[in-house]
């Protein structure tokens, strides 16, 4: 019973991606998330660059992971930061971050997201300010997409970091 529910759901999923609406909503709901390390040899204060690729949850349910071809004016409209090993990882040890999305070779590479006061008391969460400046259609559309997160310390770590990063985007369907 609990596989024939999961094939007609996955079945209505990947019937109604093809409909810009439904390829909206869909975009709009998974955010694309990326794990950055930050390594117990980063010293302070100095900028320091960590790489990931992002994806999506919804791509897991294309042939080529990339669902978003009648979707268009697409945006960050939000972006998070969380330590996720260890967990309780104060993220306030970051004194300021740049967030950068490009195509898996780094090509068309934009900035999305930007923090510059990170409080040194942050915890292990953070919202970063989103760049919303630029249209995000053709990374998008990738099967892969690479983040890039630029970095200066406040204060050294002992252990490597693993921080997972969330981009919420919002679009609109393509005419």
């Amino acid at each position: 019973m609990m596989k024939k529910l999961t094939f007609i759901l996955l079945a209505s999923i990947l019937f109604l991606s093809s409909c810009a609406m439904m390829q909206r909503v869909v975009k709009g709901t998974f955010p694309y998330t990326a794990n950055m390390v930050i390594p117990a040899s980063a010293s302070v204060g100095e900028p320091h660059t960590a790489i990931s690729t992002a994806n999506s949850f919804d791509q897991d349910f294309t042939k080529d992971g990339n669902n978003a071809g009648k979707i268009s004016e697409v945006r960050i409209v939000s972006a998070k930061l969380e330590s996720k090993d260890p967990a309780n990882y104060n993220i306030g040890n970051i004194a300021s971050l740049r967030v950068y999305m490009a195509k898996a070779d780094g090509s068309d590479e934009v900035m999305v997201a930007i923090r510059k006061d990170i409080a040194a008391t942050s915890g292990n969460s953070i919202v970063l300010d989103i760049d919303n400046s630029h249209f995000l259609d053709e990374l998008v559309r990738q099967p892969n997409v690479r983040i890039r997160m630029v970095y200066k310390l406040r204060k050294a770590g002992d252990v490597d970091v693993s921080l997972k990063l969330s981009l919420g985007i919002g679009a609109d369907p393509r005419n």
